[in-house]
């Protein structure tokens, strides 16, 4: 096990160093940086002609280094990733790299966490269910519901949300993770339920989205399993439908669900783009749409190093639920 372990490791540790480099390269390519930024804001709102803004912008591109060919700027970037752990100063933000990462990143993951396994274990319980009363309402209904959650768009439902919250509900406090009285204050269970009133919307949406996606991979998983013939031989056996479904066919199912965990991270840190965003939640999604829009480069690139590295992270992660699940995929690793 540990030897599949290190091999996975060592073997994401180049995928990582190449995919930081297209990030970068990615990220610089289309024309314009936060210099360009601050010429716009001083010309549009401070009224400097256009050779003042010219000047400053030019001046804060040498500041930076922003002037610099693209090769040494990546370098730069990632030799003070490597070396000191300094992930570049926020040119927006106006703070390390890292302080903006650490305060919006413990969130988001959490969030991202919650939802993952609300879903999980909605859509795999709601799959299981459909599956083996095929046909019947409750697979209508759960059908139906695992076509709406893969169909809607999360915007629209959040839009929707927001509309209800506040034109019907009179809900003024929306934008935030806590209500004025609890910001500072320490943790306890009202602060928590506080949270919750604040969150529920962002949660619900995503949870709606990857449960509907794990009901149908695990009905469609599960109704082909349940004809296989080593199920059939157990049923033979004289052993009861629940024990047949559970201790046989809904092991073998779930493979599929397991693969997706490698790429789940990193989408469920994503998917939240759009909800966030019309809920103006400081998470992730925000700050990577907002640092794109003025060419803060080190925070984009570092977010999305923080995405190619959940990515890898995830299908490792997947590797080894395969592995404690299936002891094939382990004799496989090894060879």
């Amino acid at each position: 096990m540990l030897r599949f372990l290190f091999t996975r490791i060592a073997s994401a540790i180049p995928v990582l160093a190449i995919l930081s480099l297209v990030t970068f390269a990615i990220i610089q390519a289309p024309p314009g940086d936060y210099a360009d930024y601050i010429r716009s804001q001083l010309i549009n709102q401070g009224g400097a002609s256009f050779a003042e803004a010219d000047a400053q912008a030019k001046a804060y591109r040498i500041e930076h280094g922003l002037d610099k060919p693209l090769p040494v700027q990546y370098l730069n970037w990632i030799g003070g990733i490597i070396t000191r752990g300094d992930f570049g100063y926020s040119l927006y933000y106006n703070k390390p790299v890292a302080d903006v990462v650490g305060e919006r990143l413990p969130r988001t993951l959490l969030l991202a966490l919650v939802c993952h396994l609300l879903a999980s274990v909605l859509g795999i319980t709601f799959g299981i269910w459909a599956a083996t009363r095929q046909y019947s309402w409750i697979d209508s209904t759960l059908s139906a519901i695992s076509f709406l959650g893969m169909t809607v768009p999360r915007f629209l439902m959040a839009l929707i949300i927001v509309y209800l919250l506040v034109f019907q509900f009179n809900v003024s406090e929306i934008g935030s993770f806590f209500s004025p009285q609890y910001g500072g204050a320490p943790w306890s269970w009202a602060k928590f339920v506080d949270l919750v009133k604040h969150v529920w919307p962002v949660v619900a949406i995503a949870t709606f989205g990857g449960l509907a996606y794990n009901m149908r991979v695990m009905r469609g998983n599960l109704l082909d399993t349940l004809n296989a013939q080593y199920v059939e031989t157990a049923k033979a056996k004289g052993l009861t439908g629940s024990a047949v479904v559970m201790r046989h066919a809904v092991p073998n199912a779930l493979h599929p669900l397991v693969m997706y965990q490698g790429v789940v991270l990193p989408y469920m840190l994503t998917g939240e783009i759009e909800t966030a965003i019309i809920f103006a939640l400081p998470t992730v999604g925000p700050a990577i749409v907002g640092s794109m829009a003025v060419g803060d480069v080190y925070v984009t690139a570092t977010f999305m190093m923080v995405l190619s590295a959940t990515l890898i992270v995830g299908n490792i992660i997947a590797d080894m639920l395969l592995v404690l699940l299936d002891p094939r995929v382990r004799q496989f690793g090894e060879r």
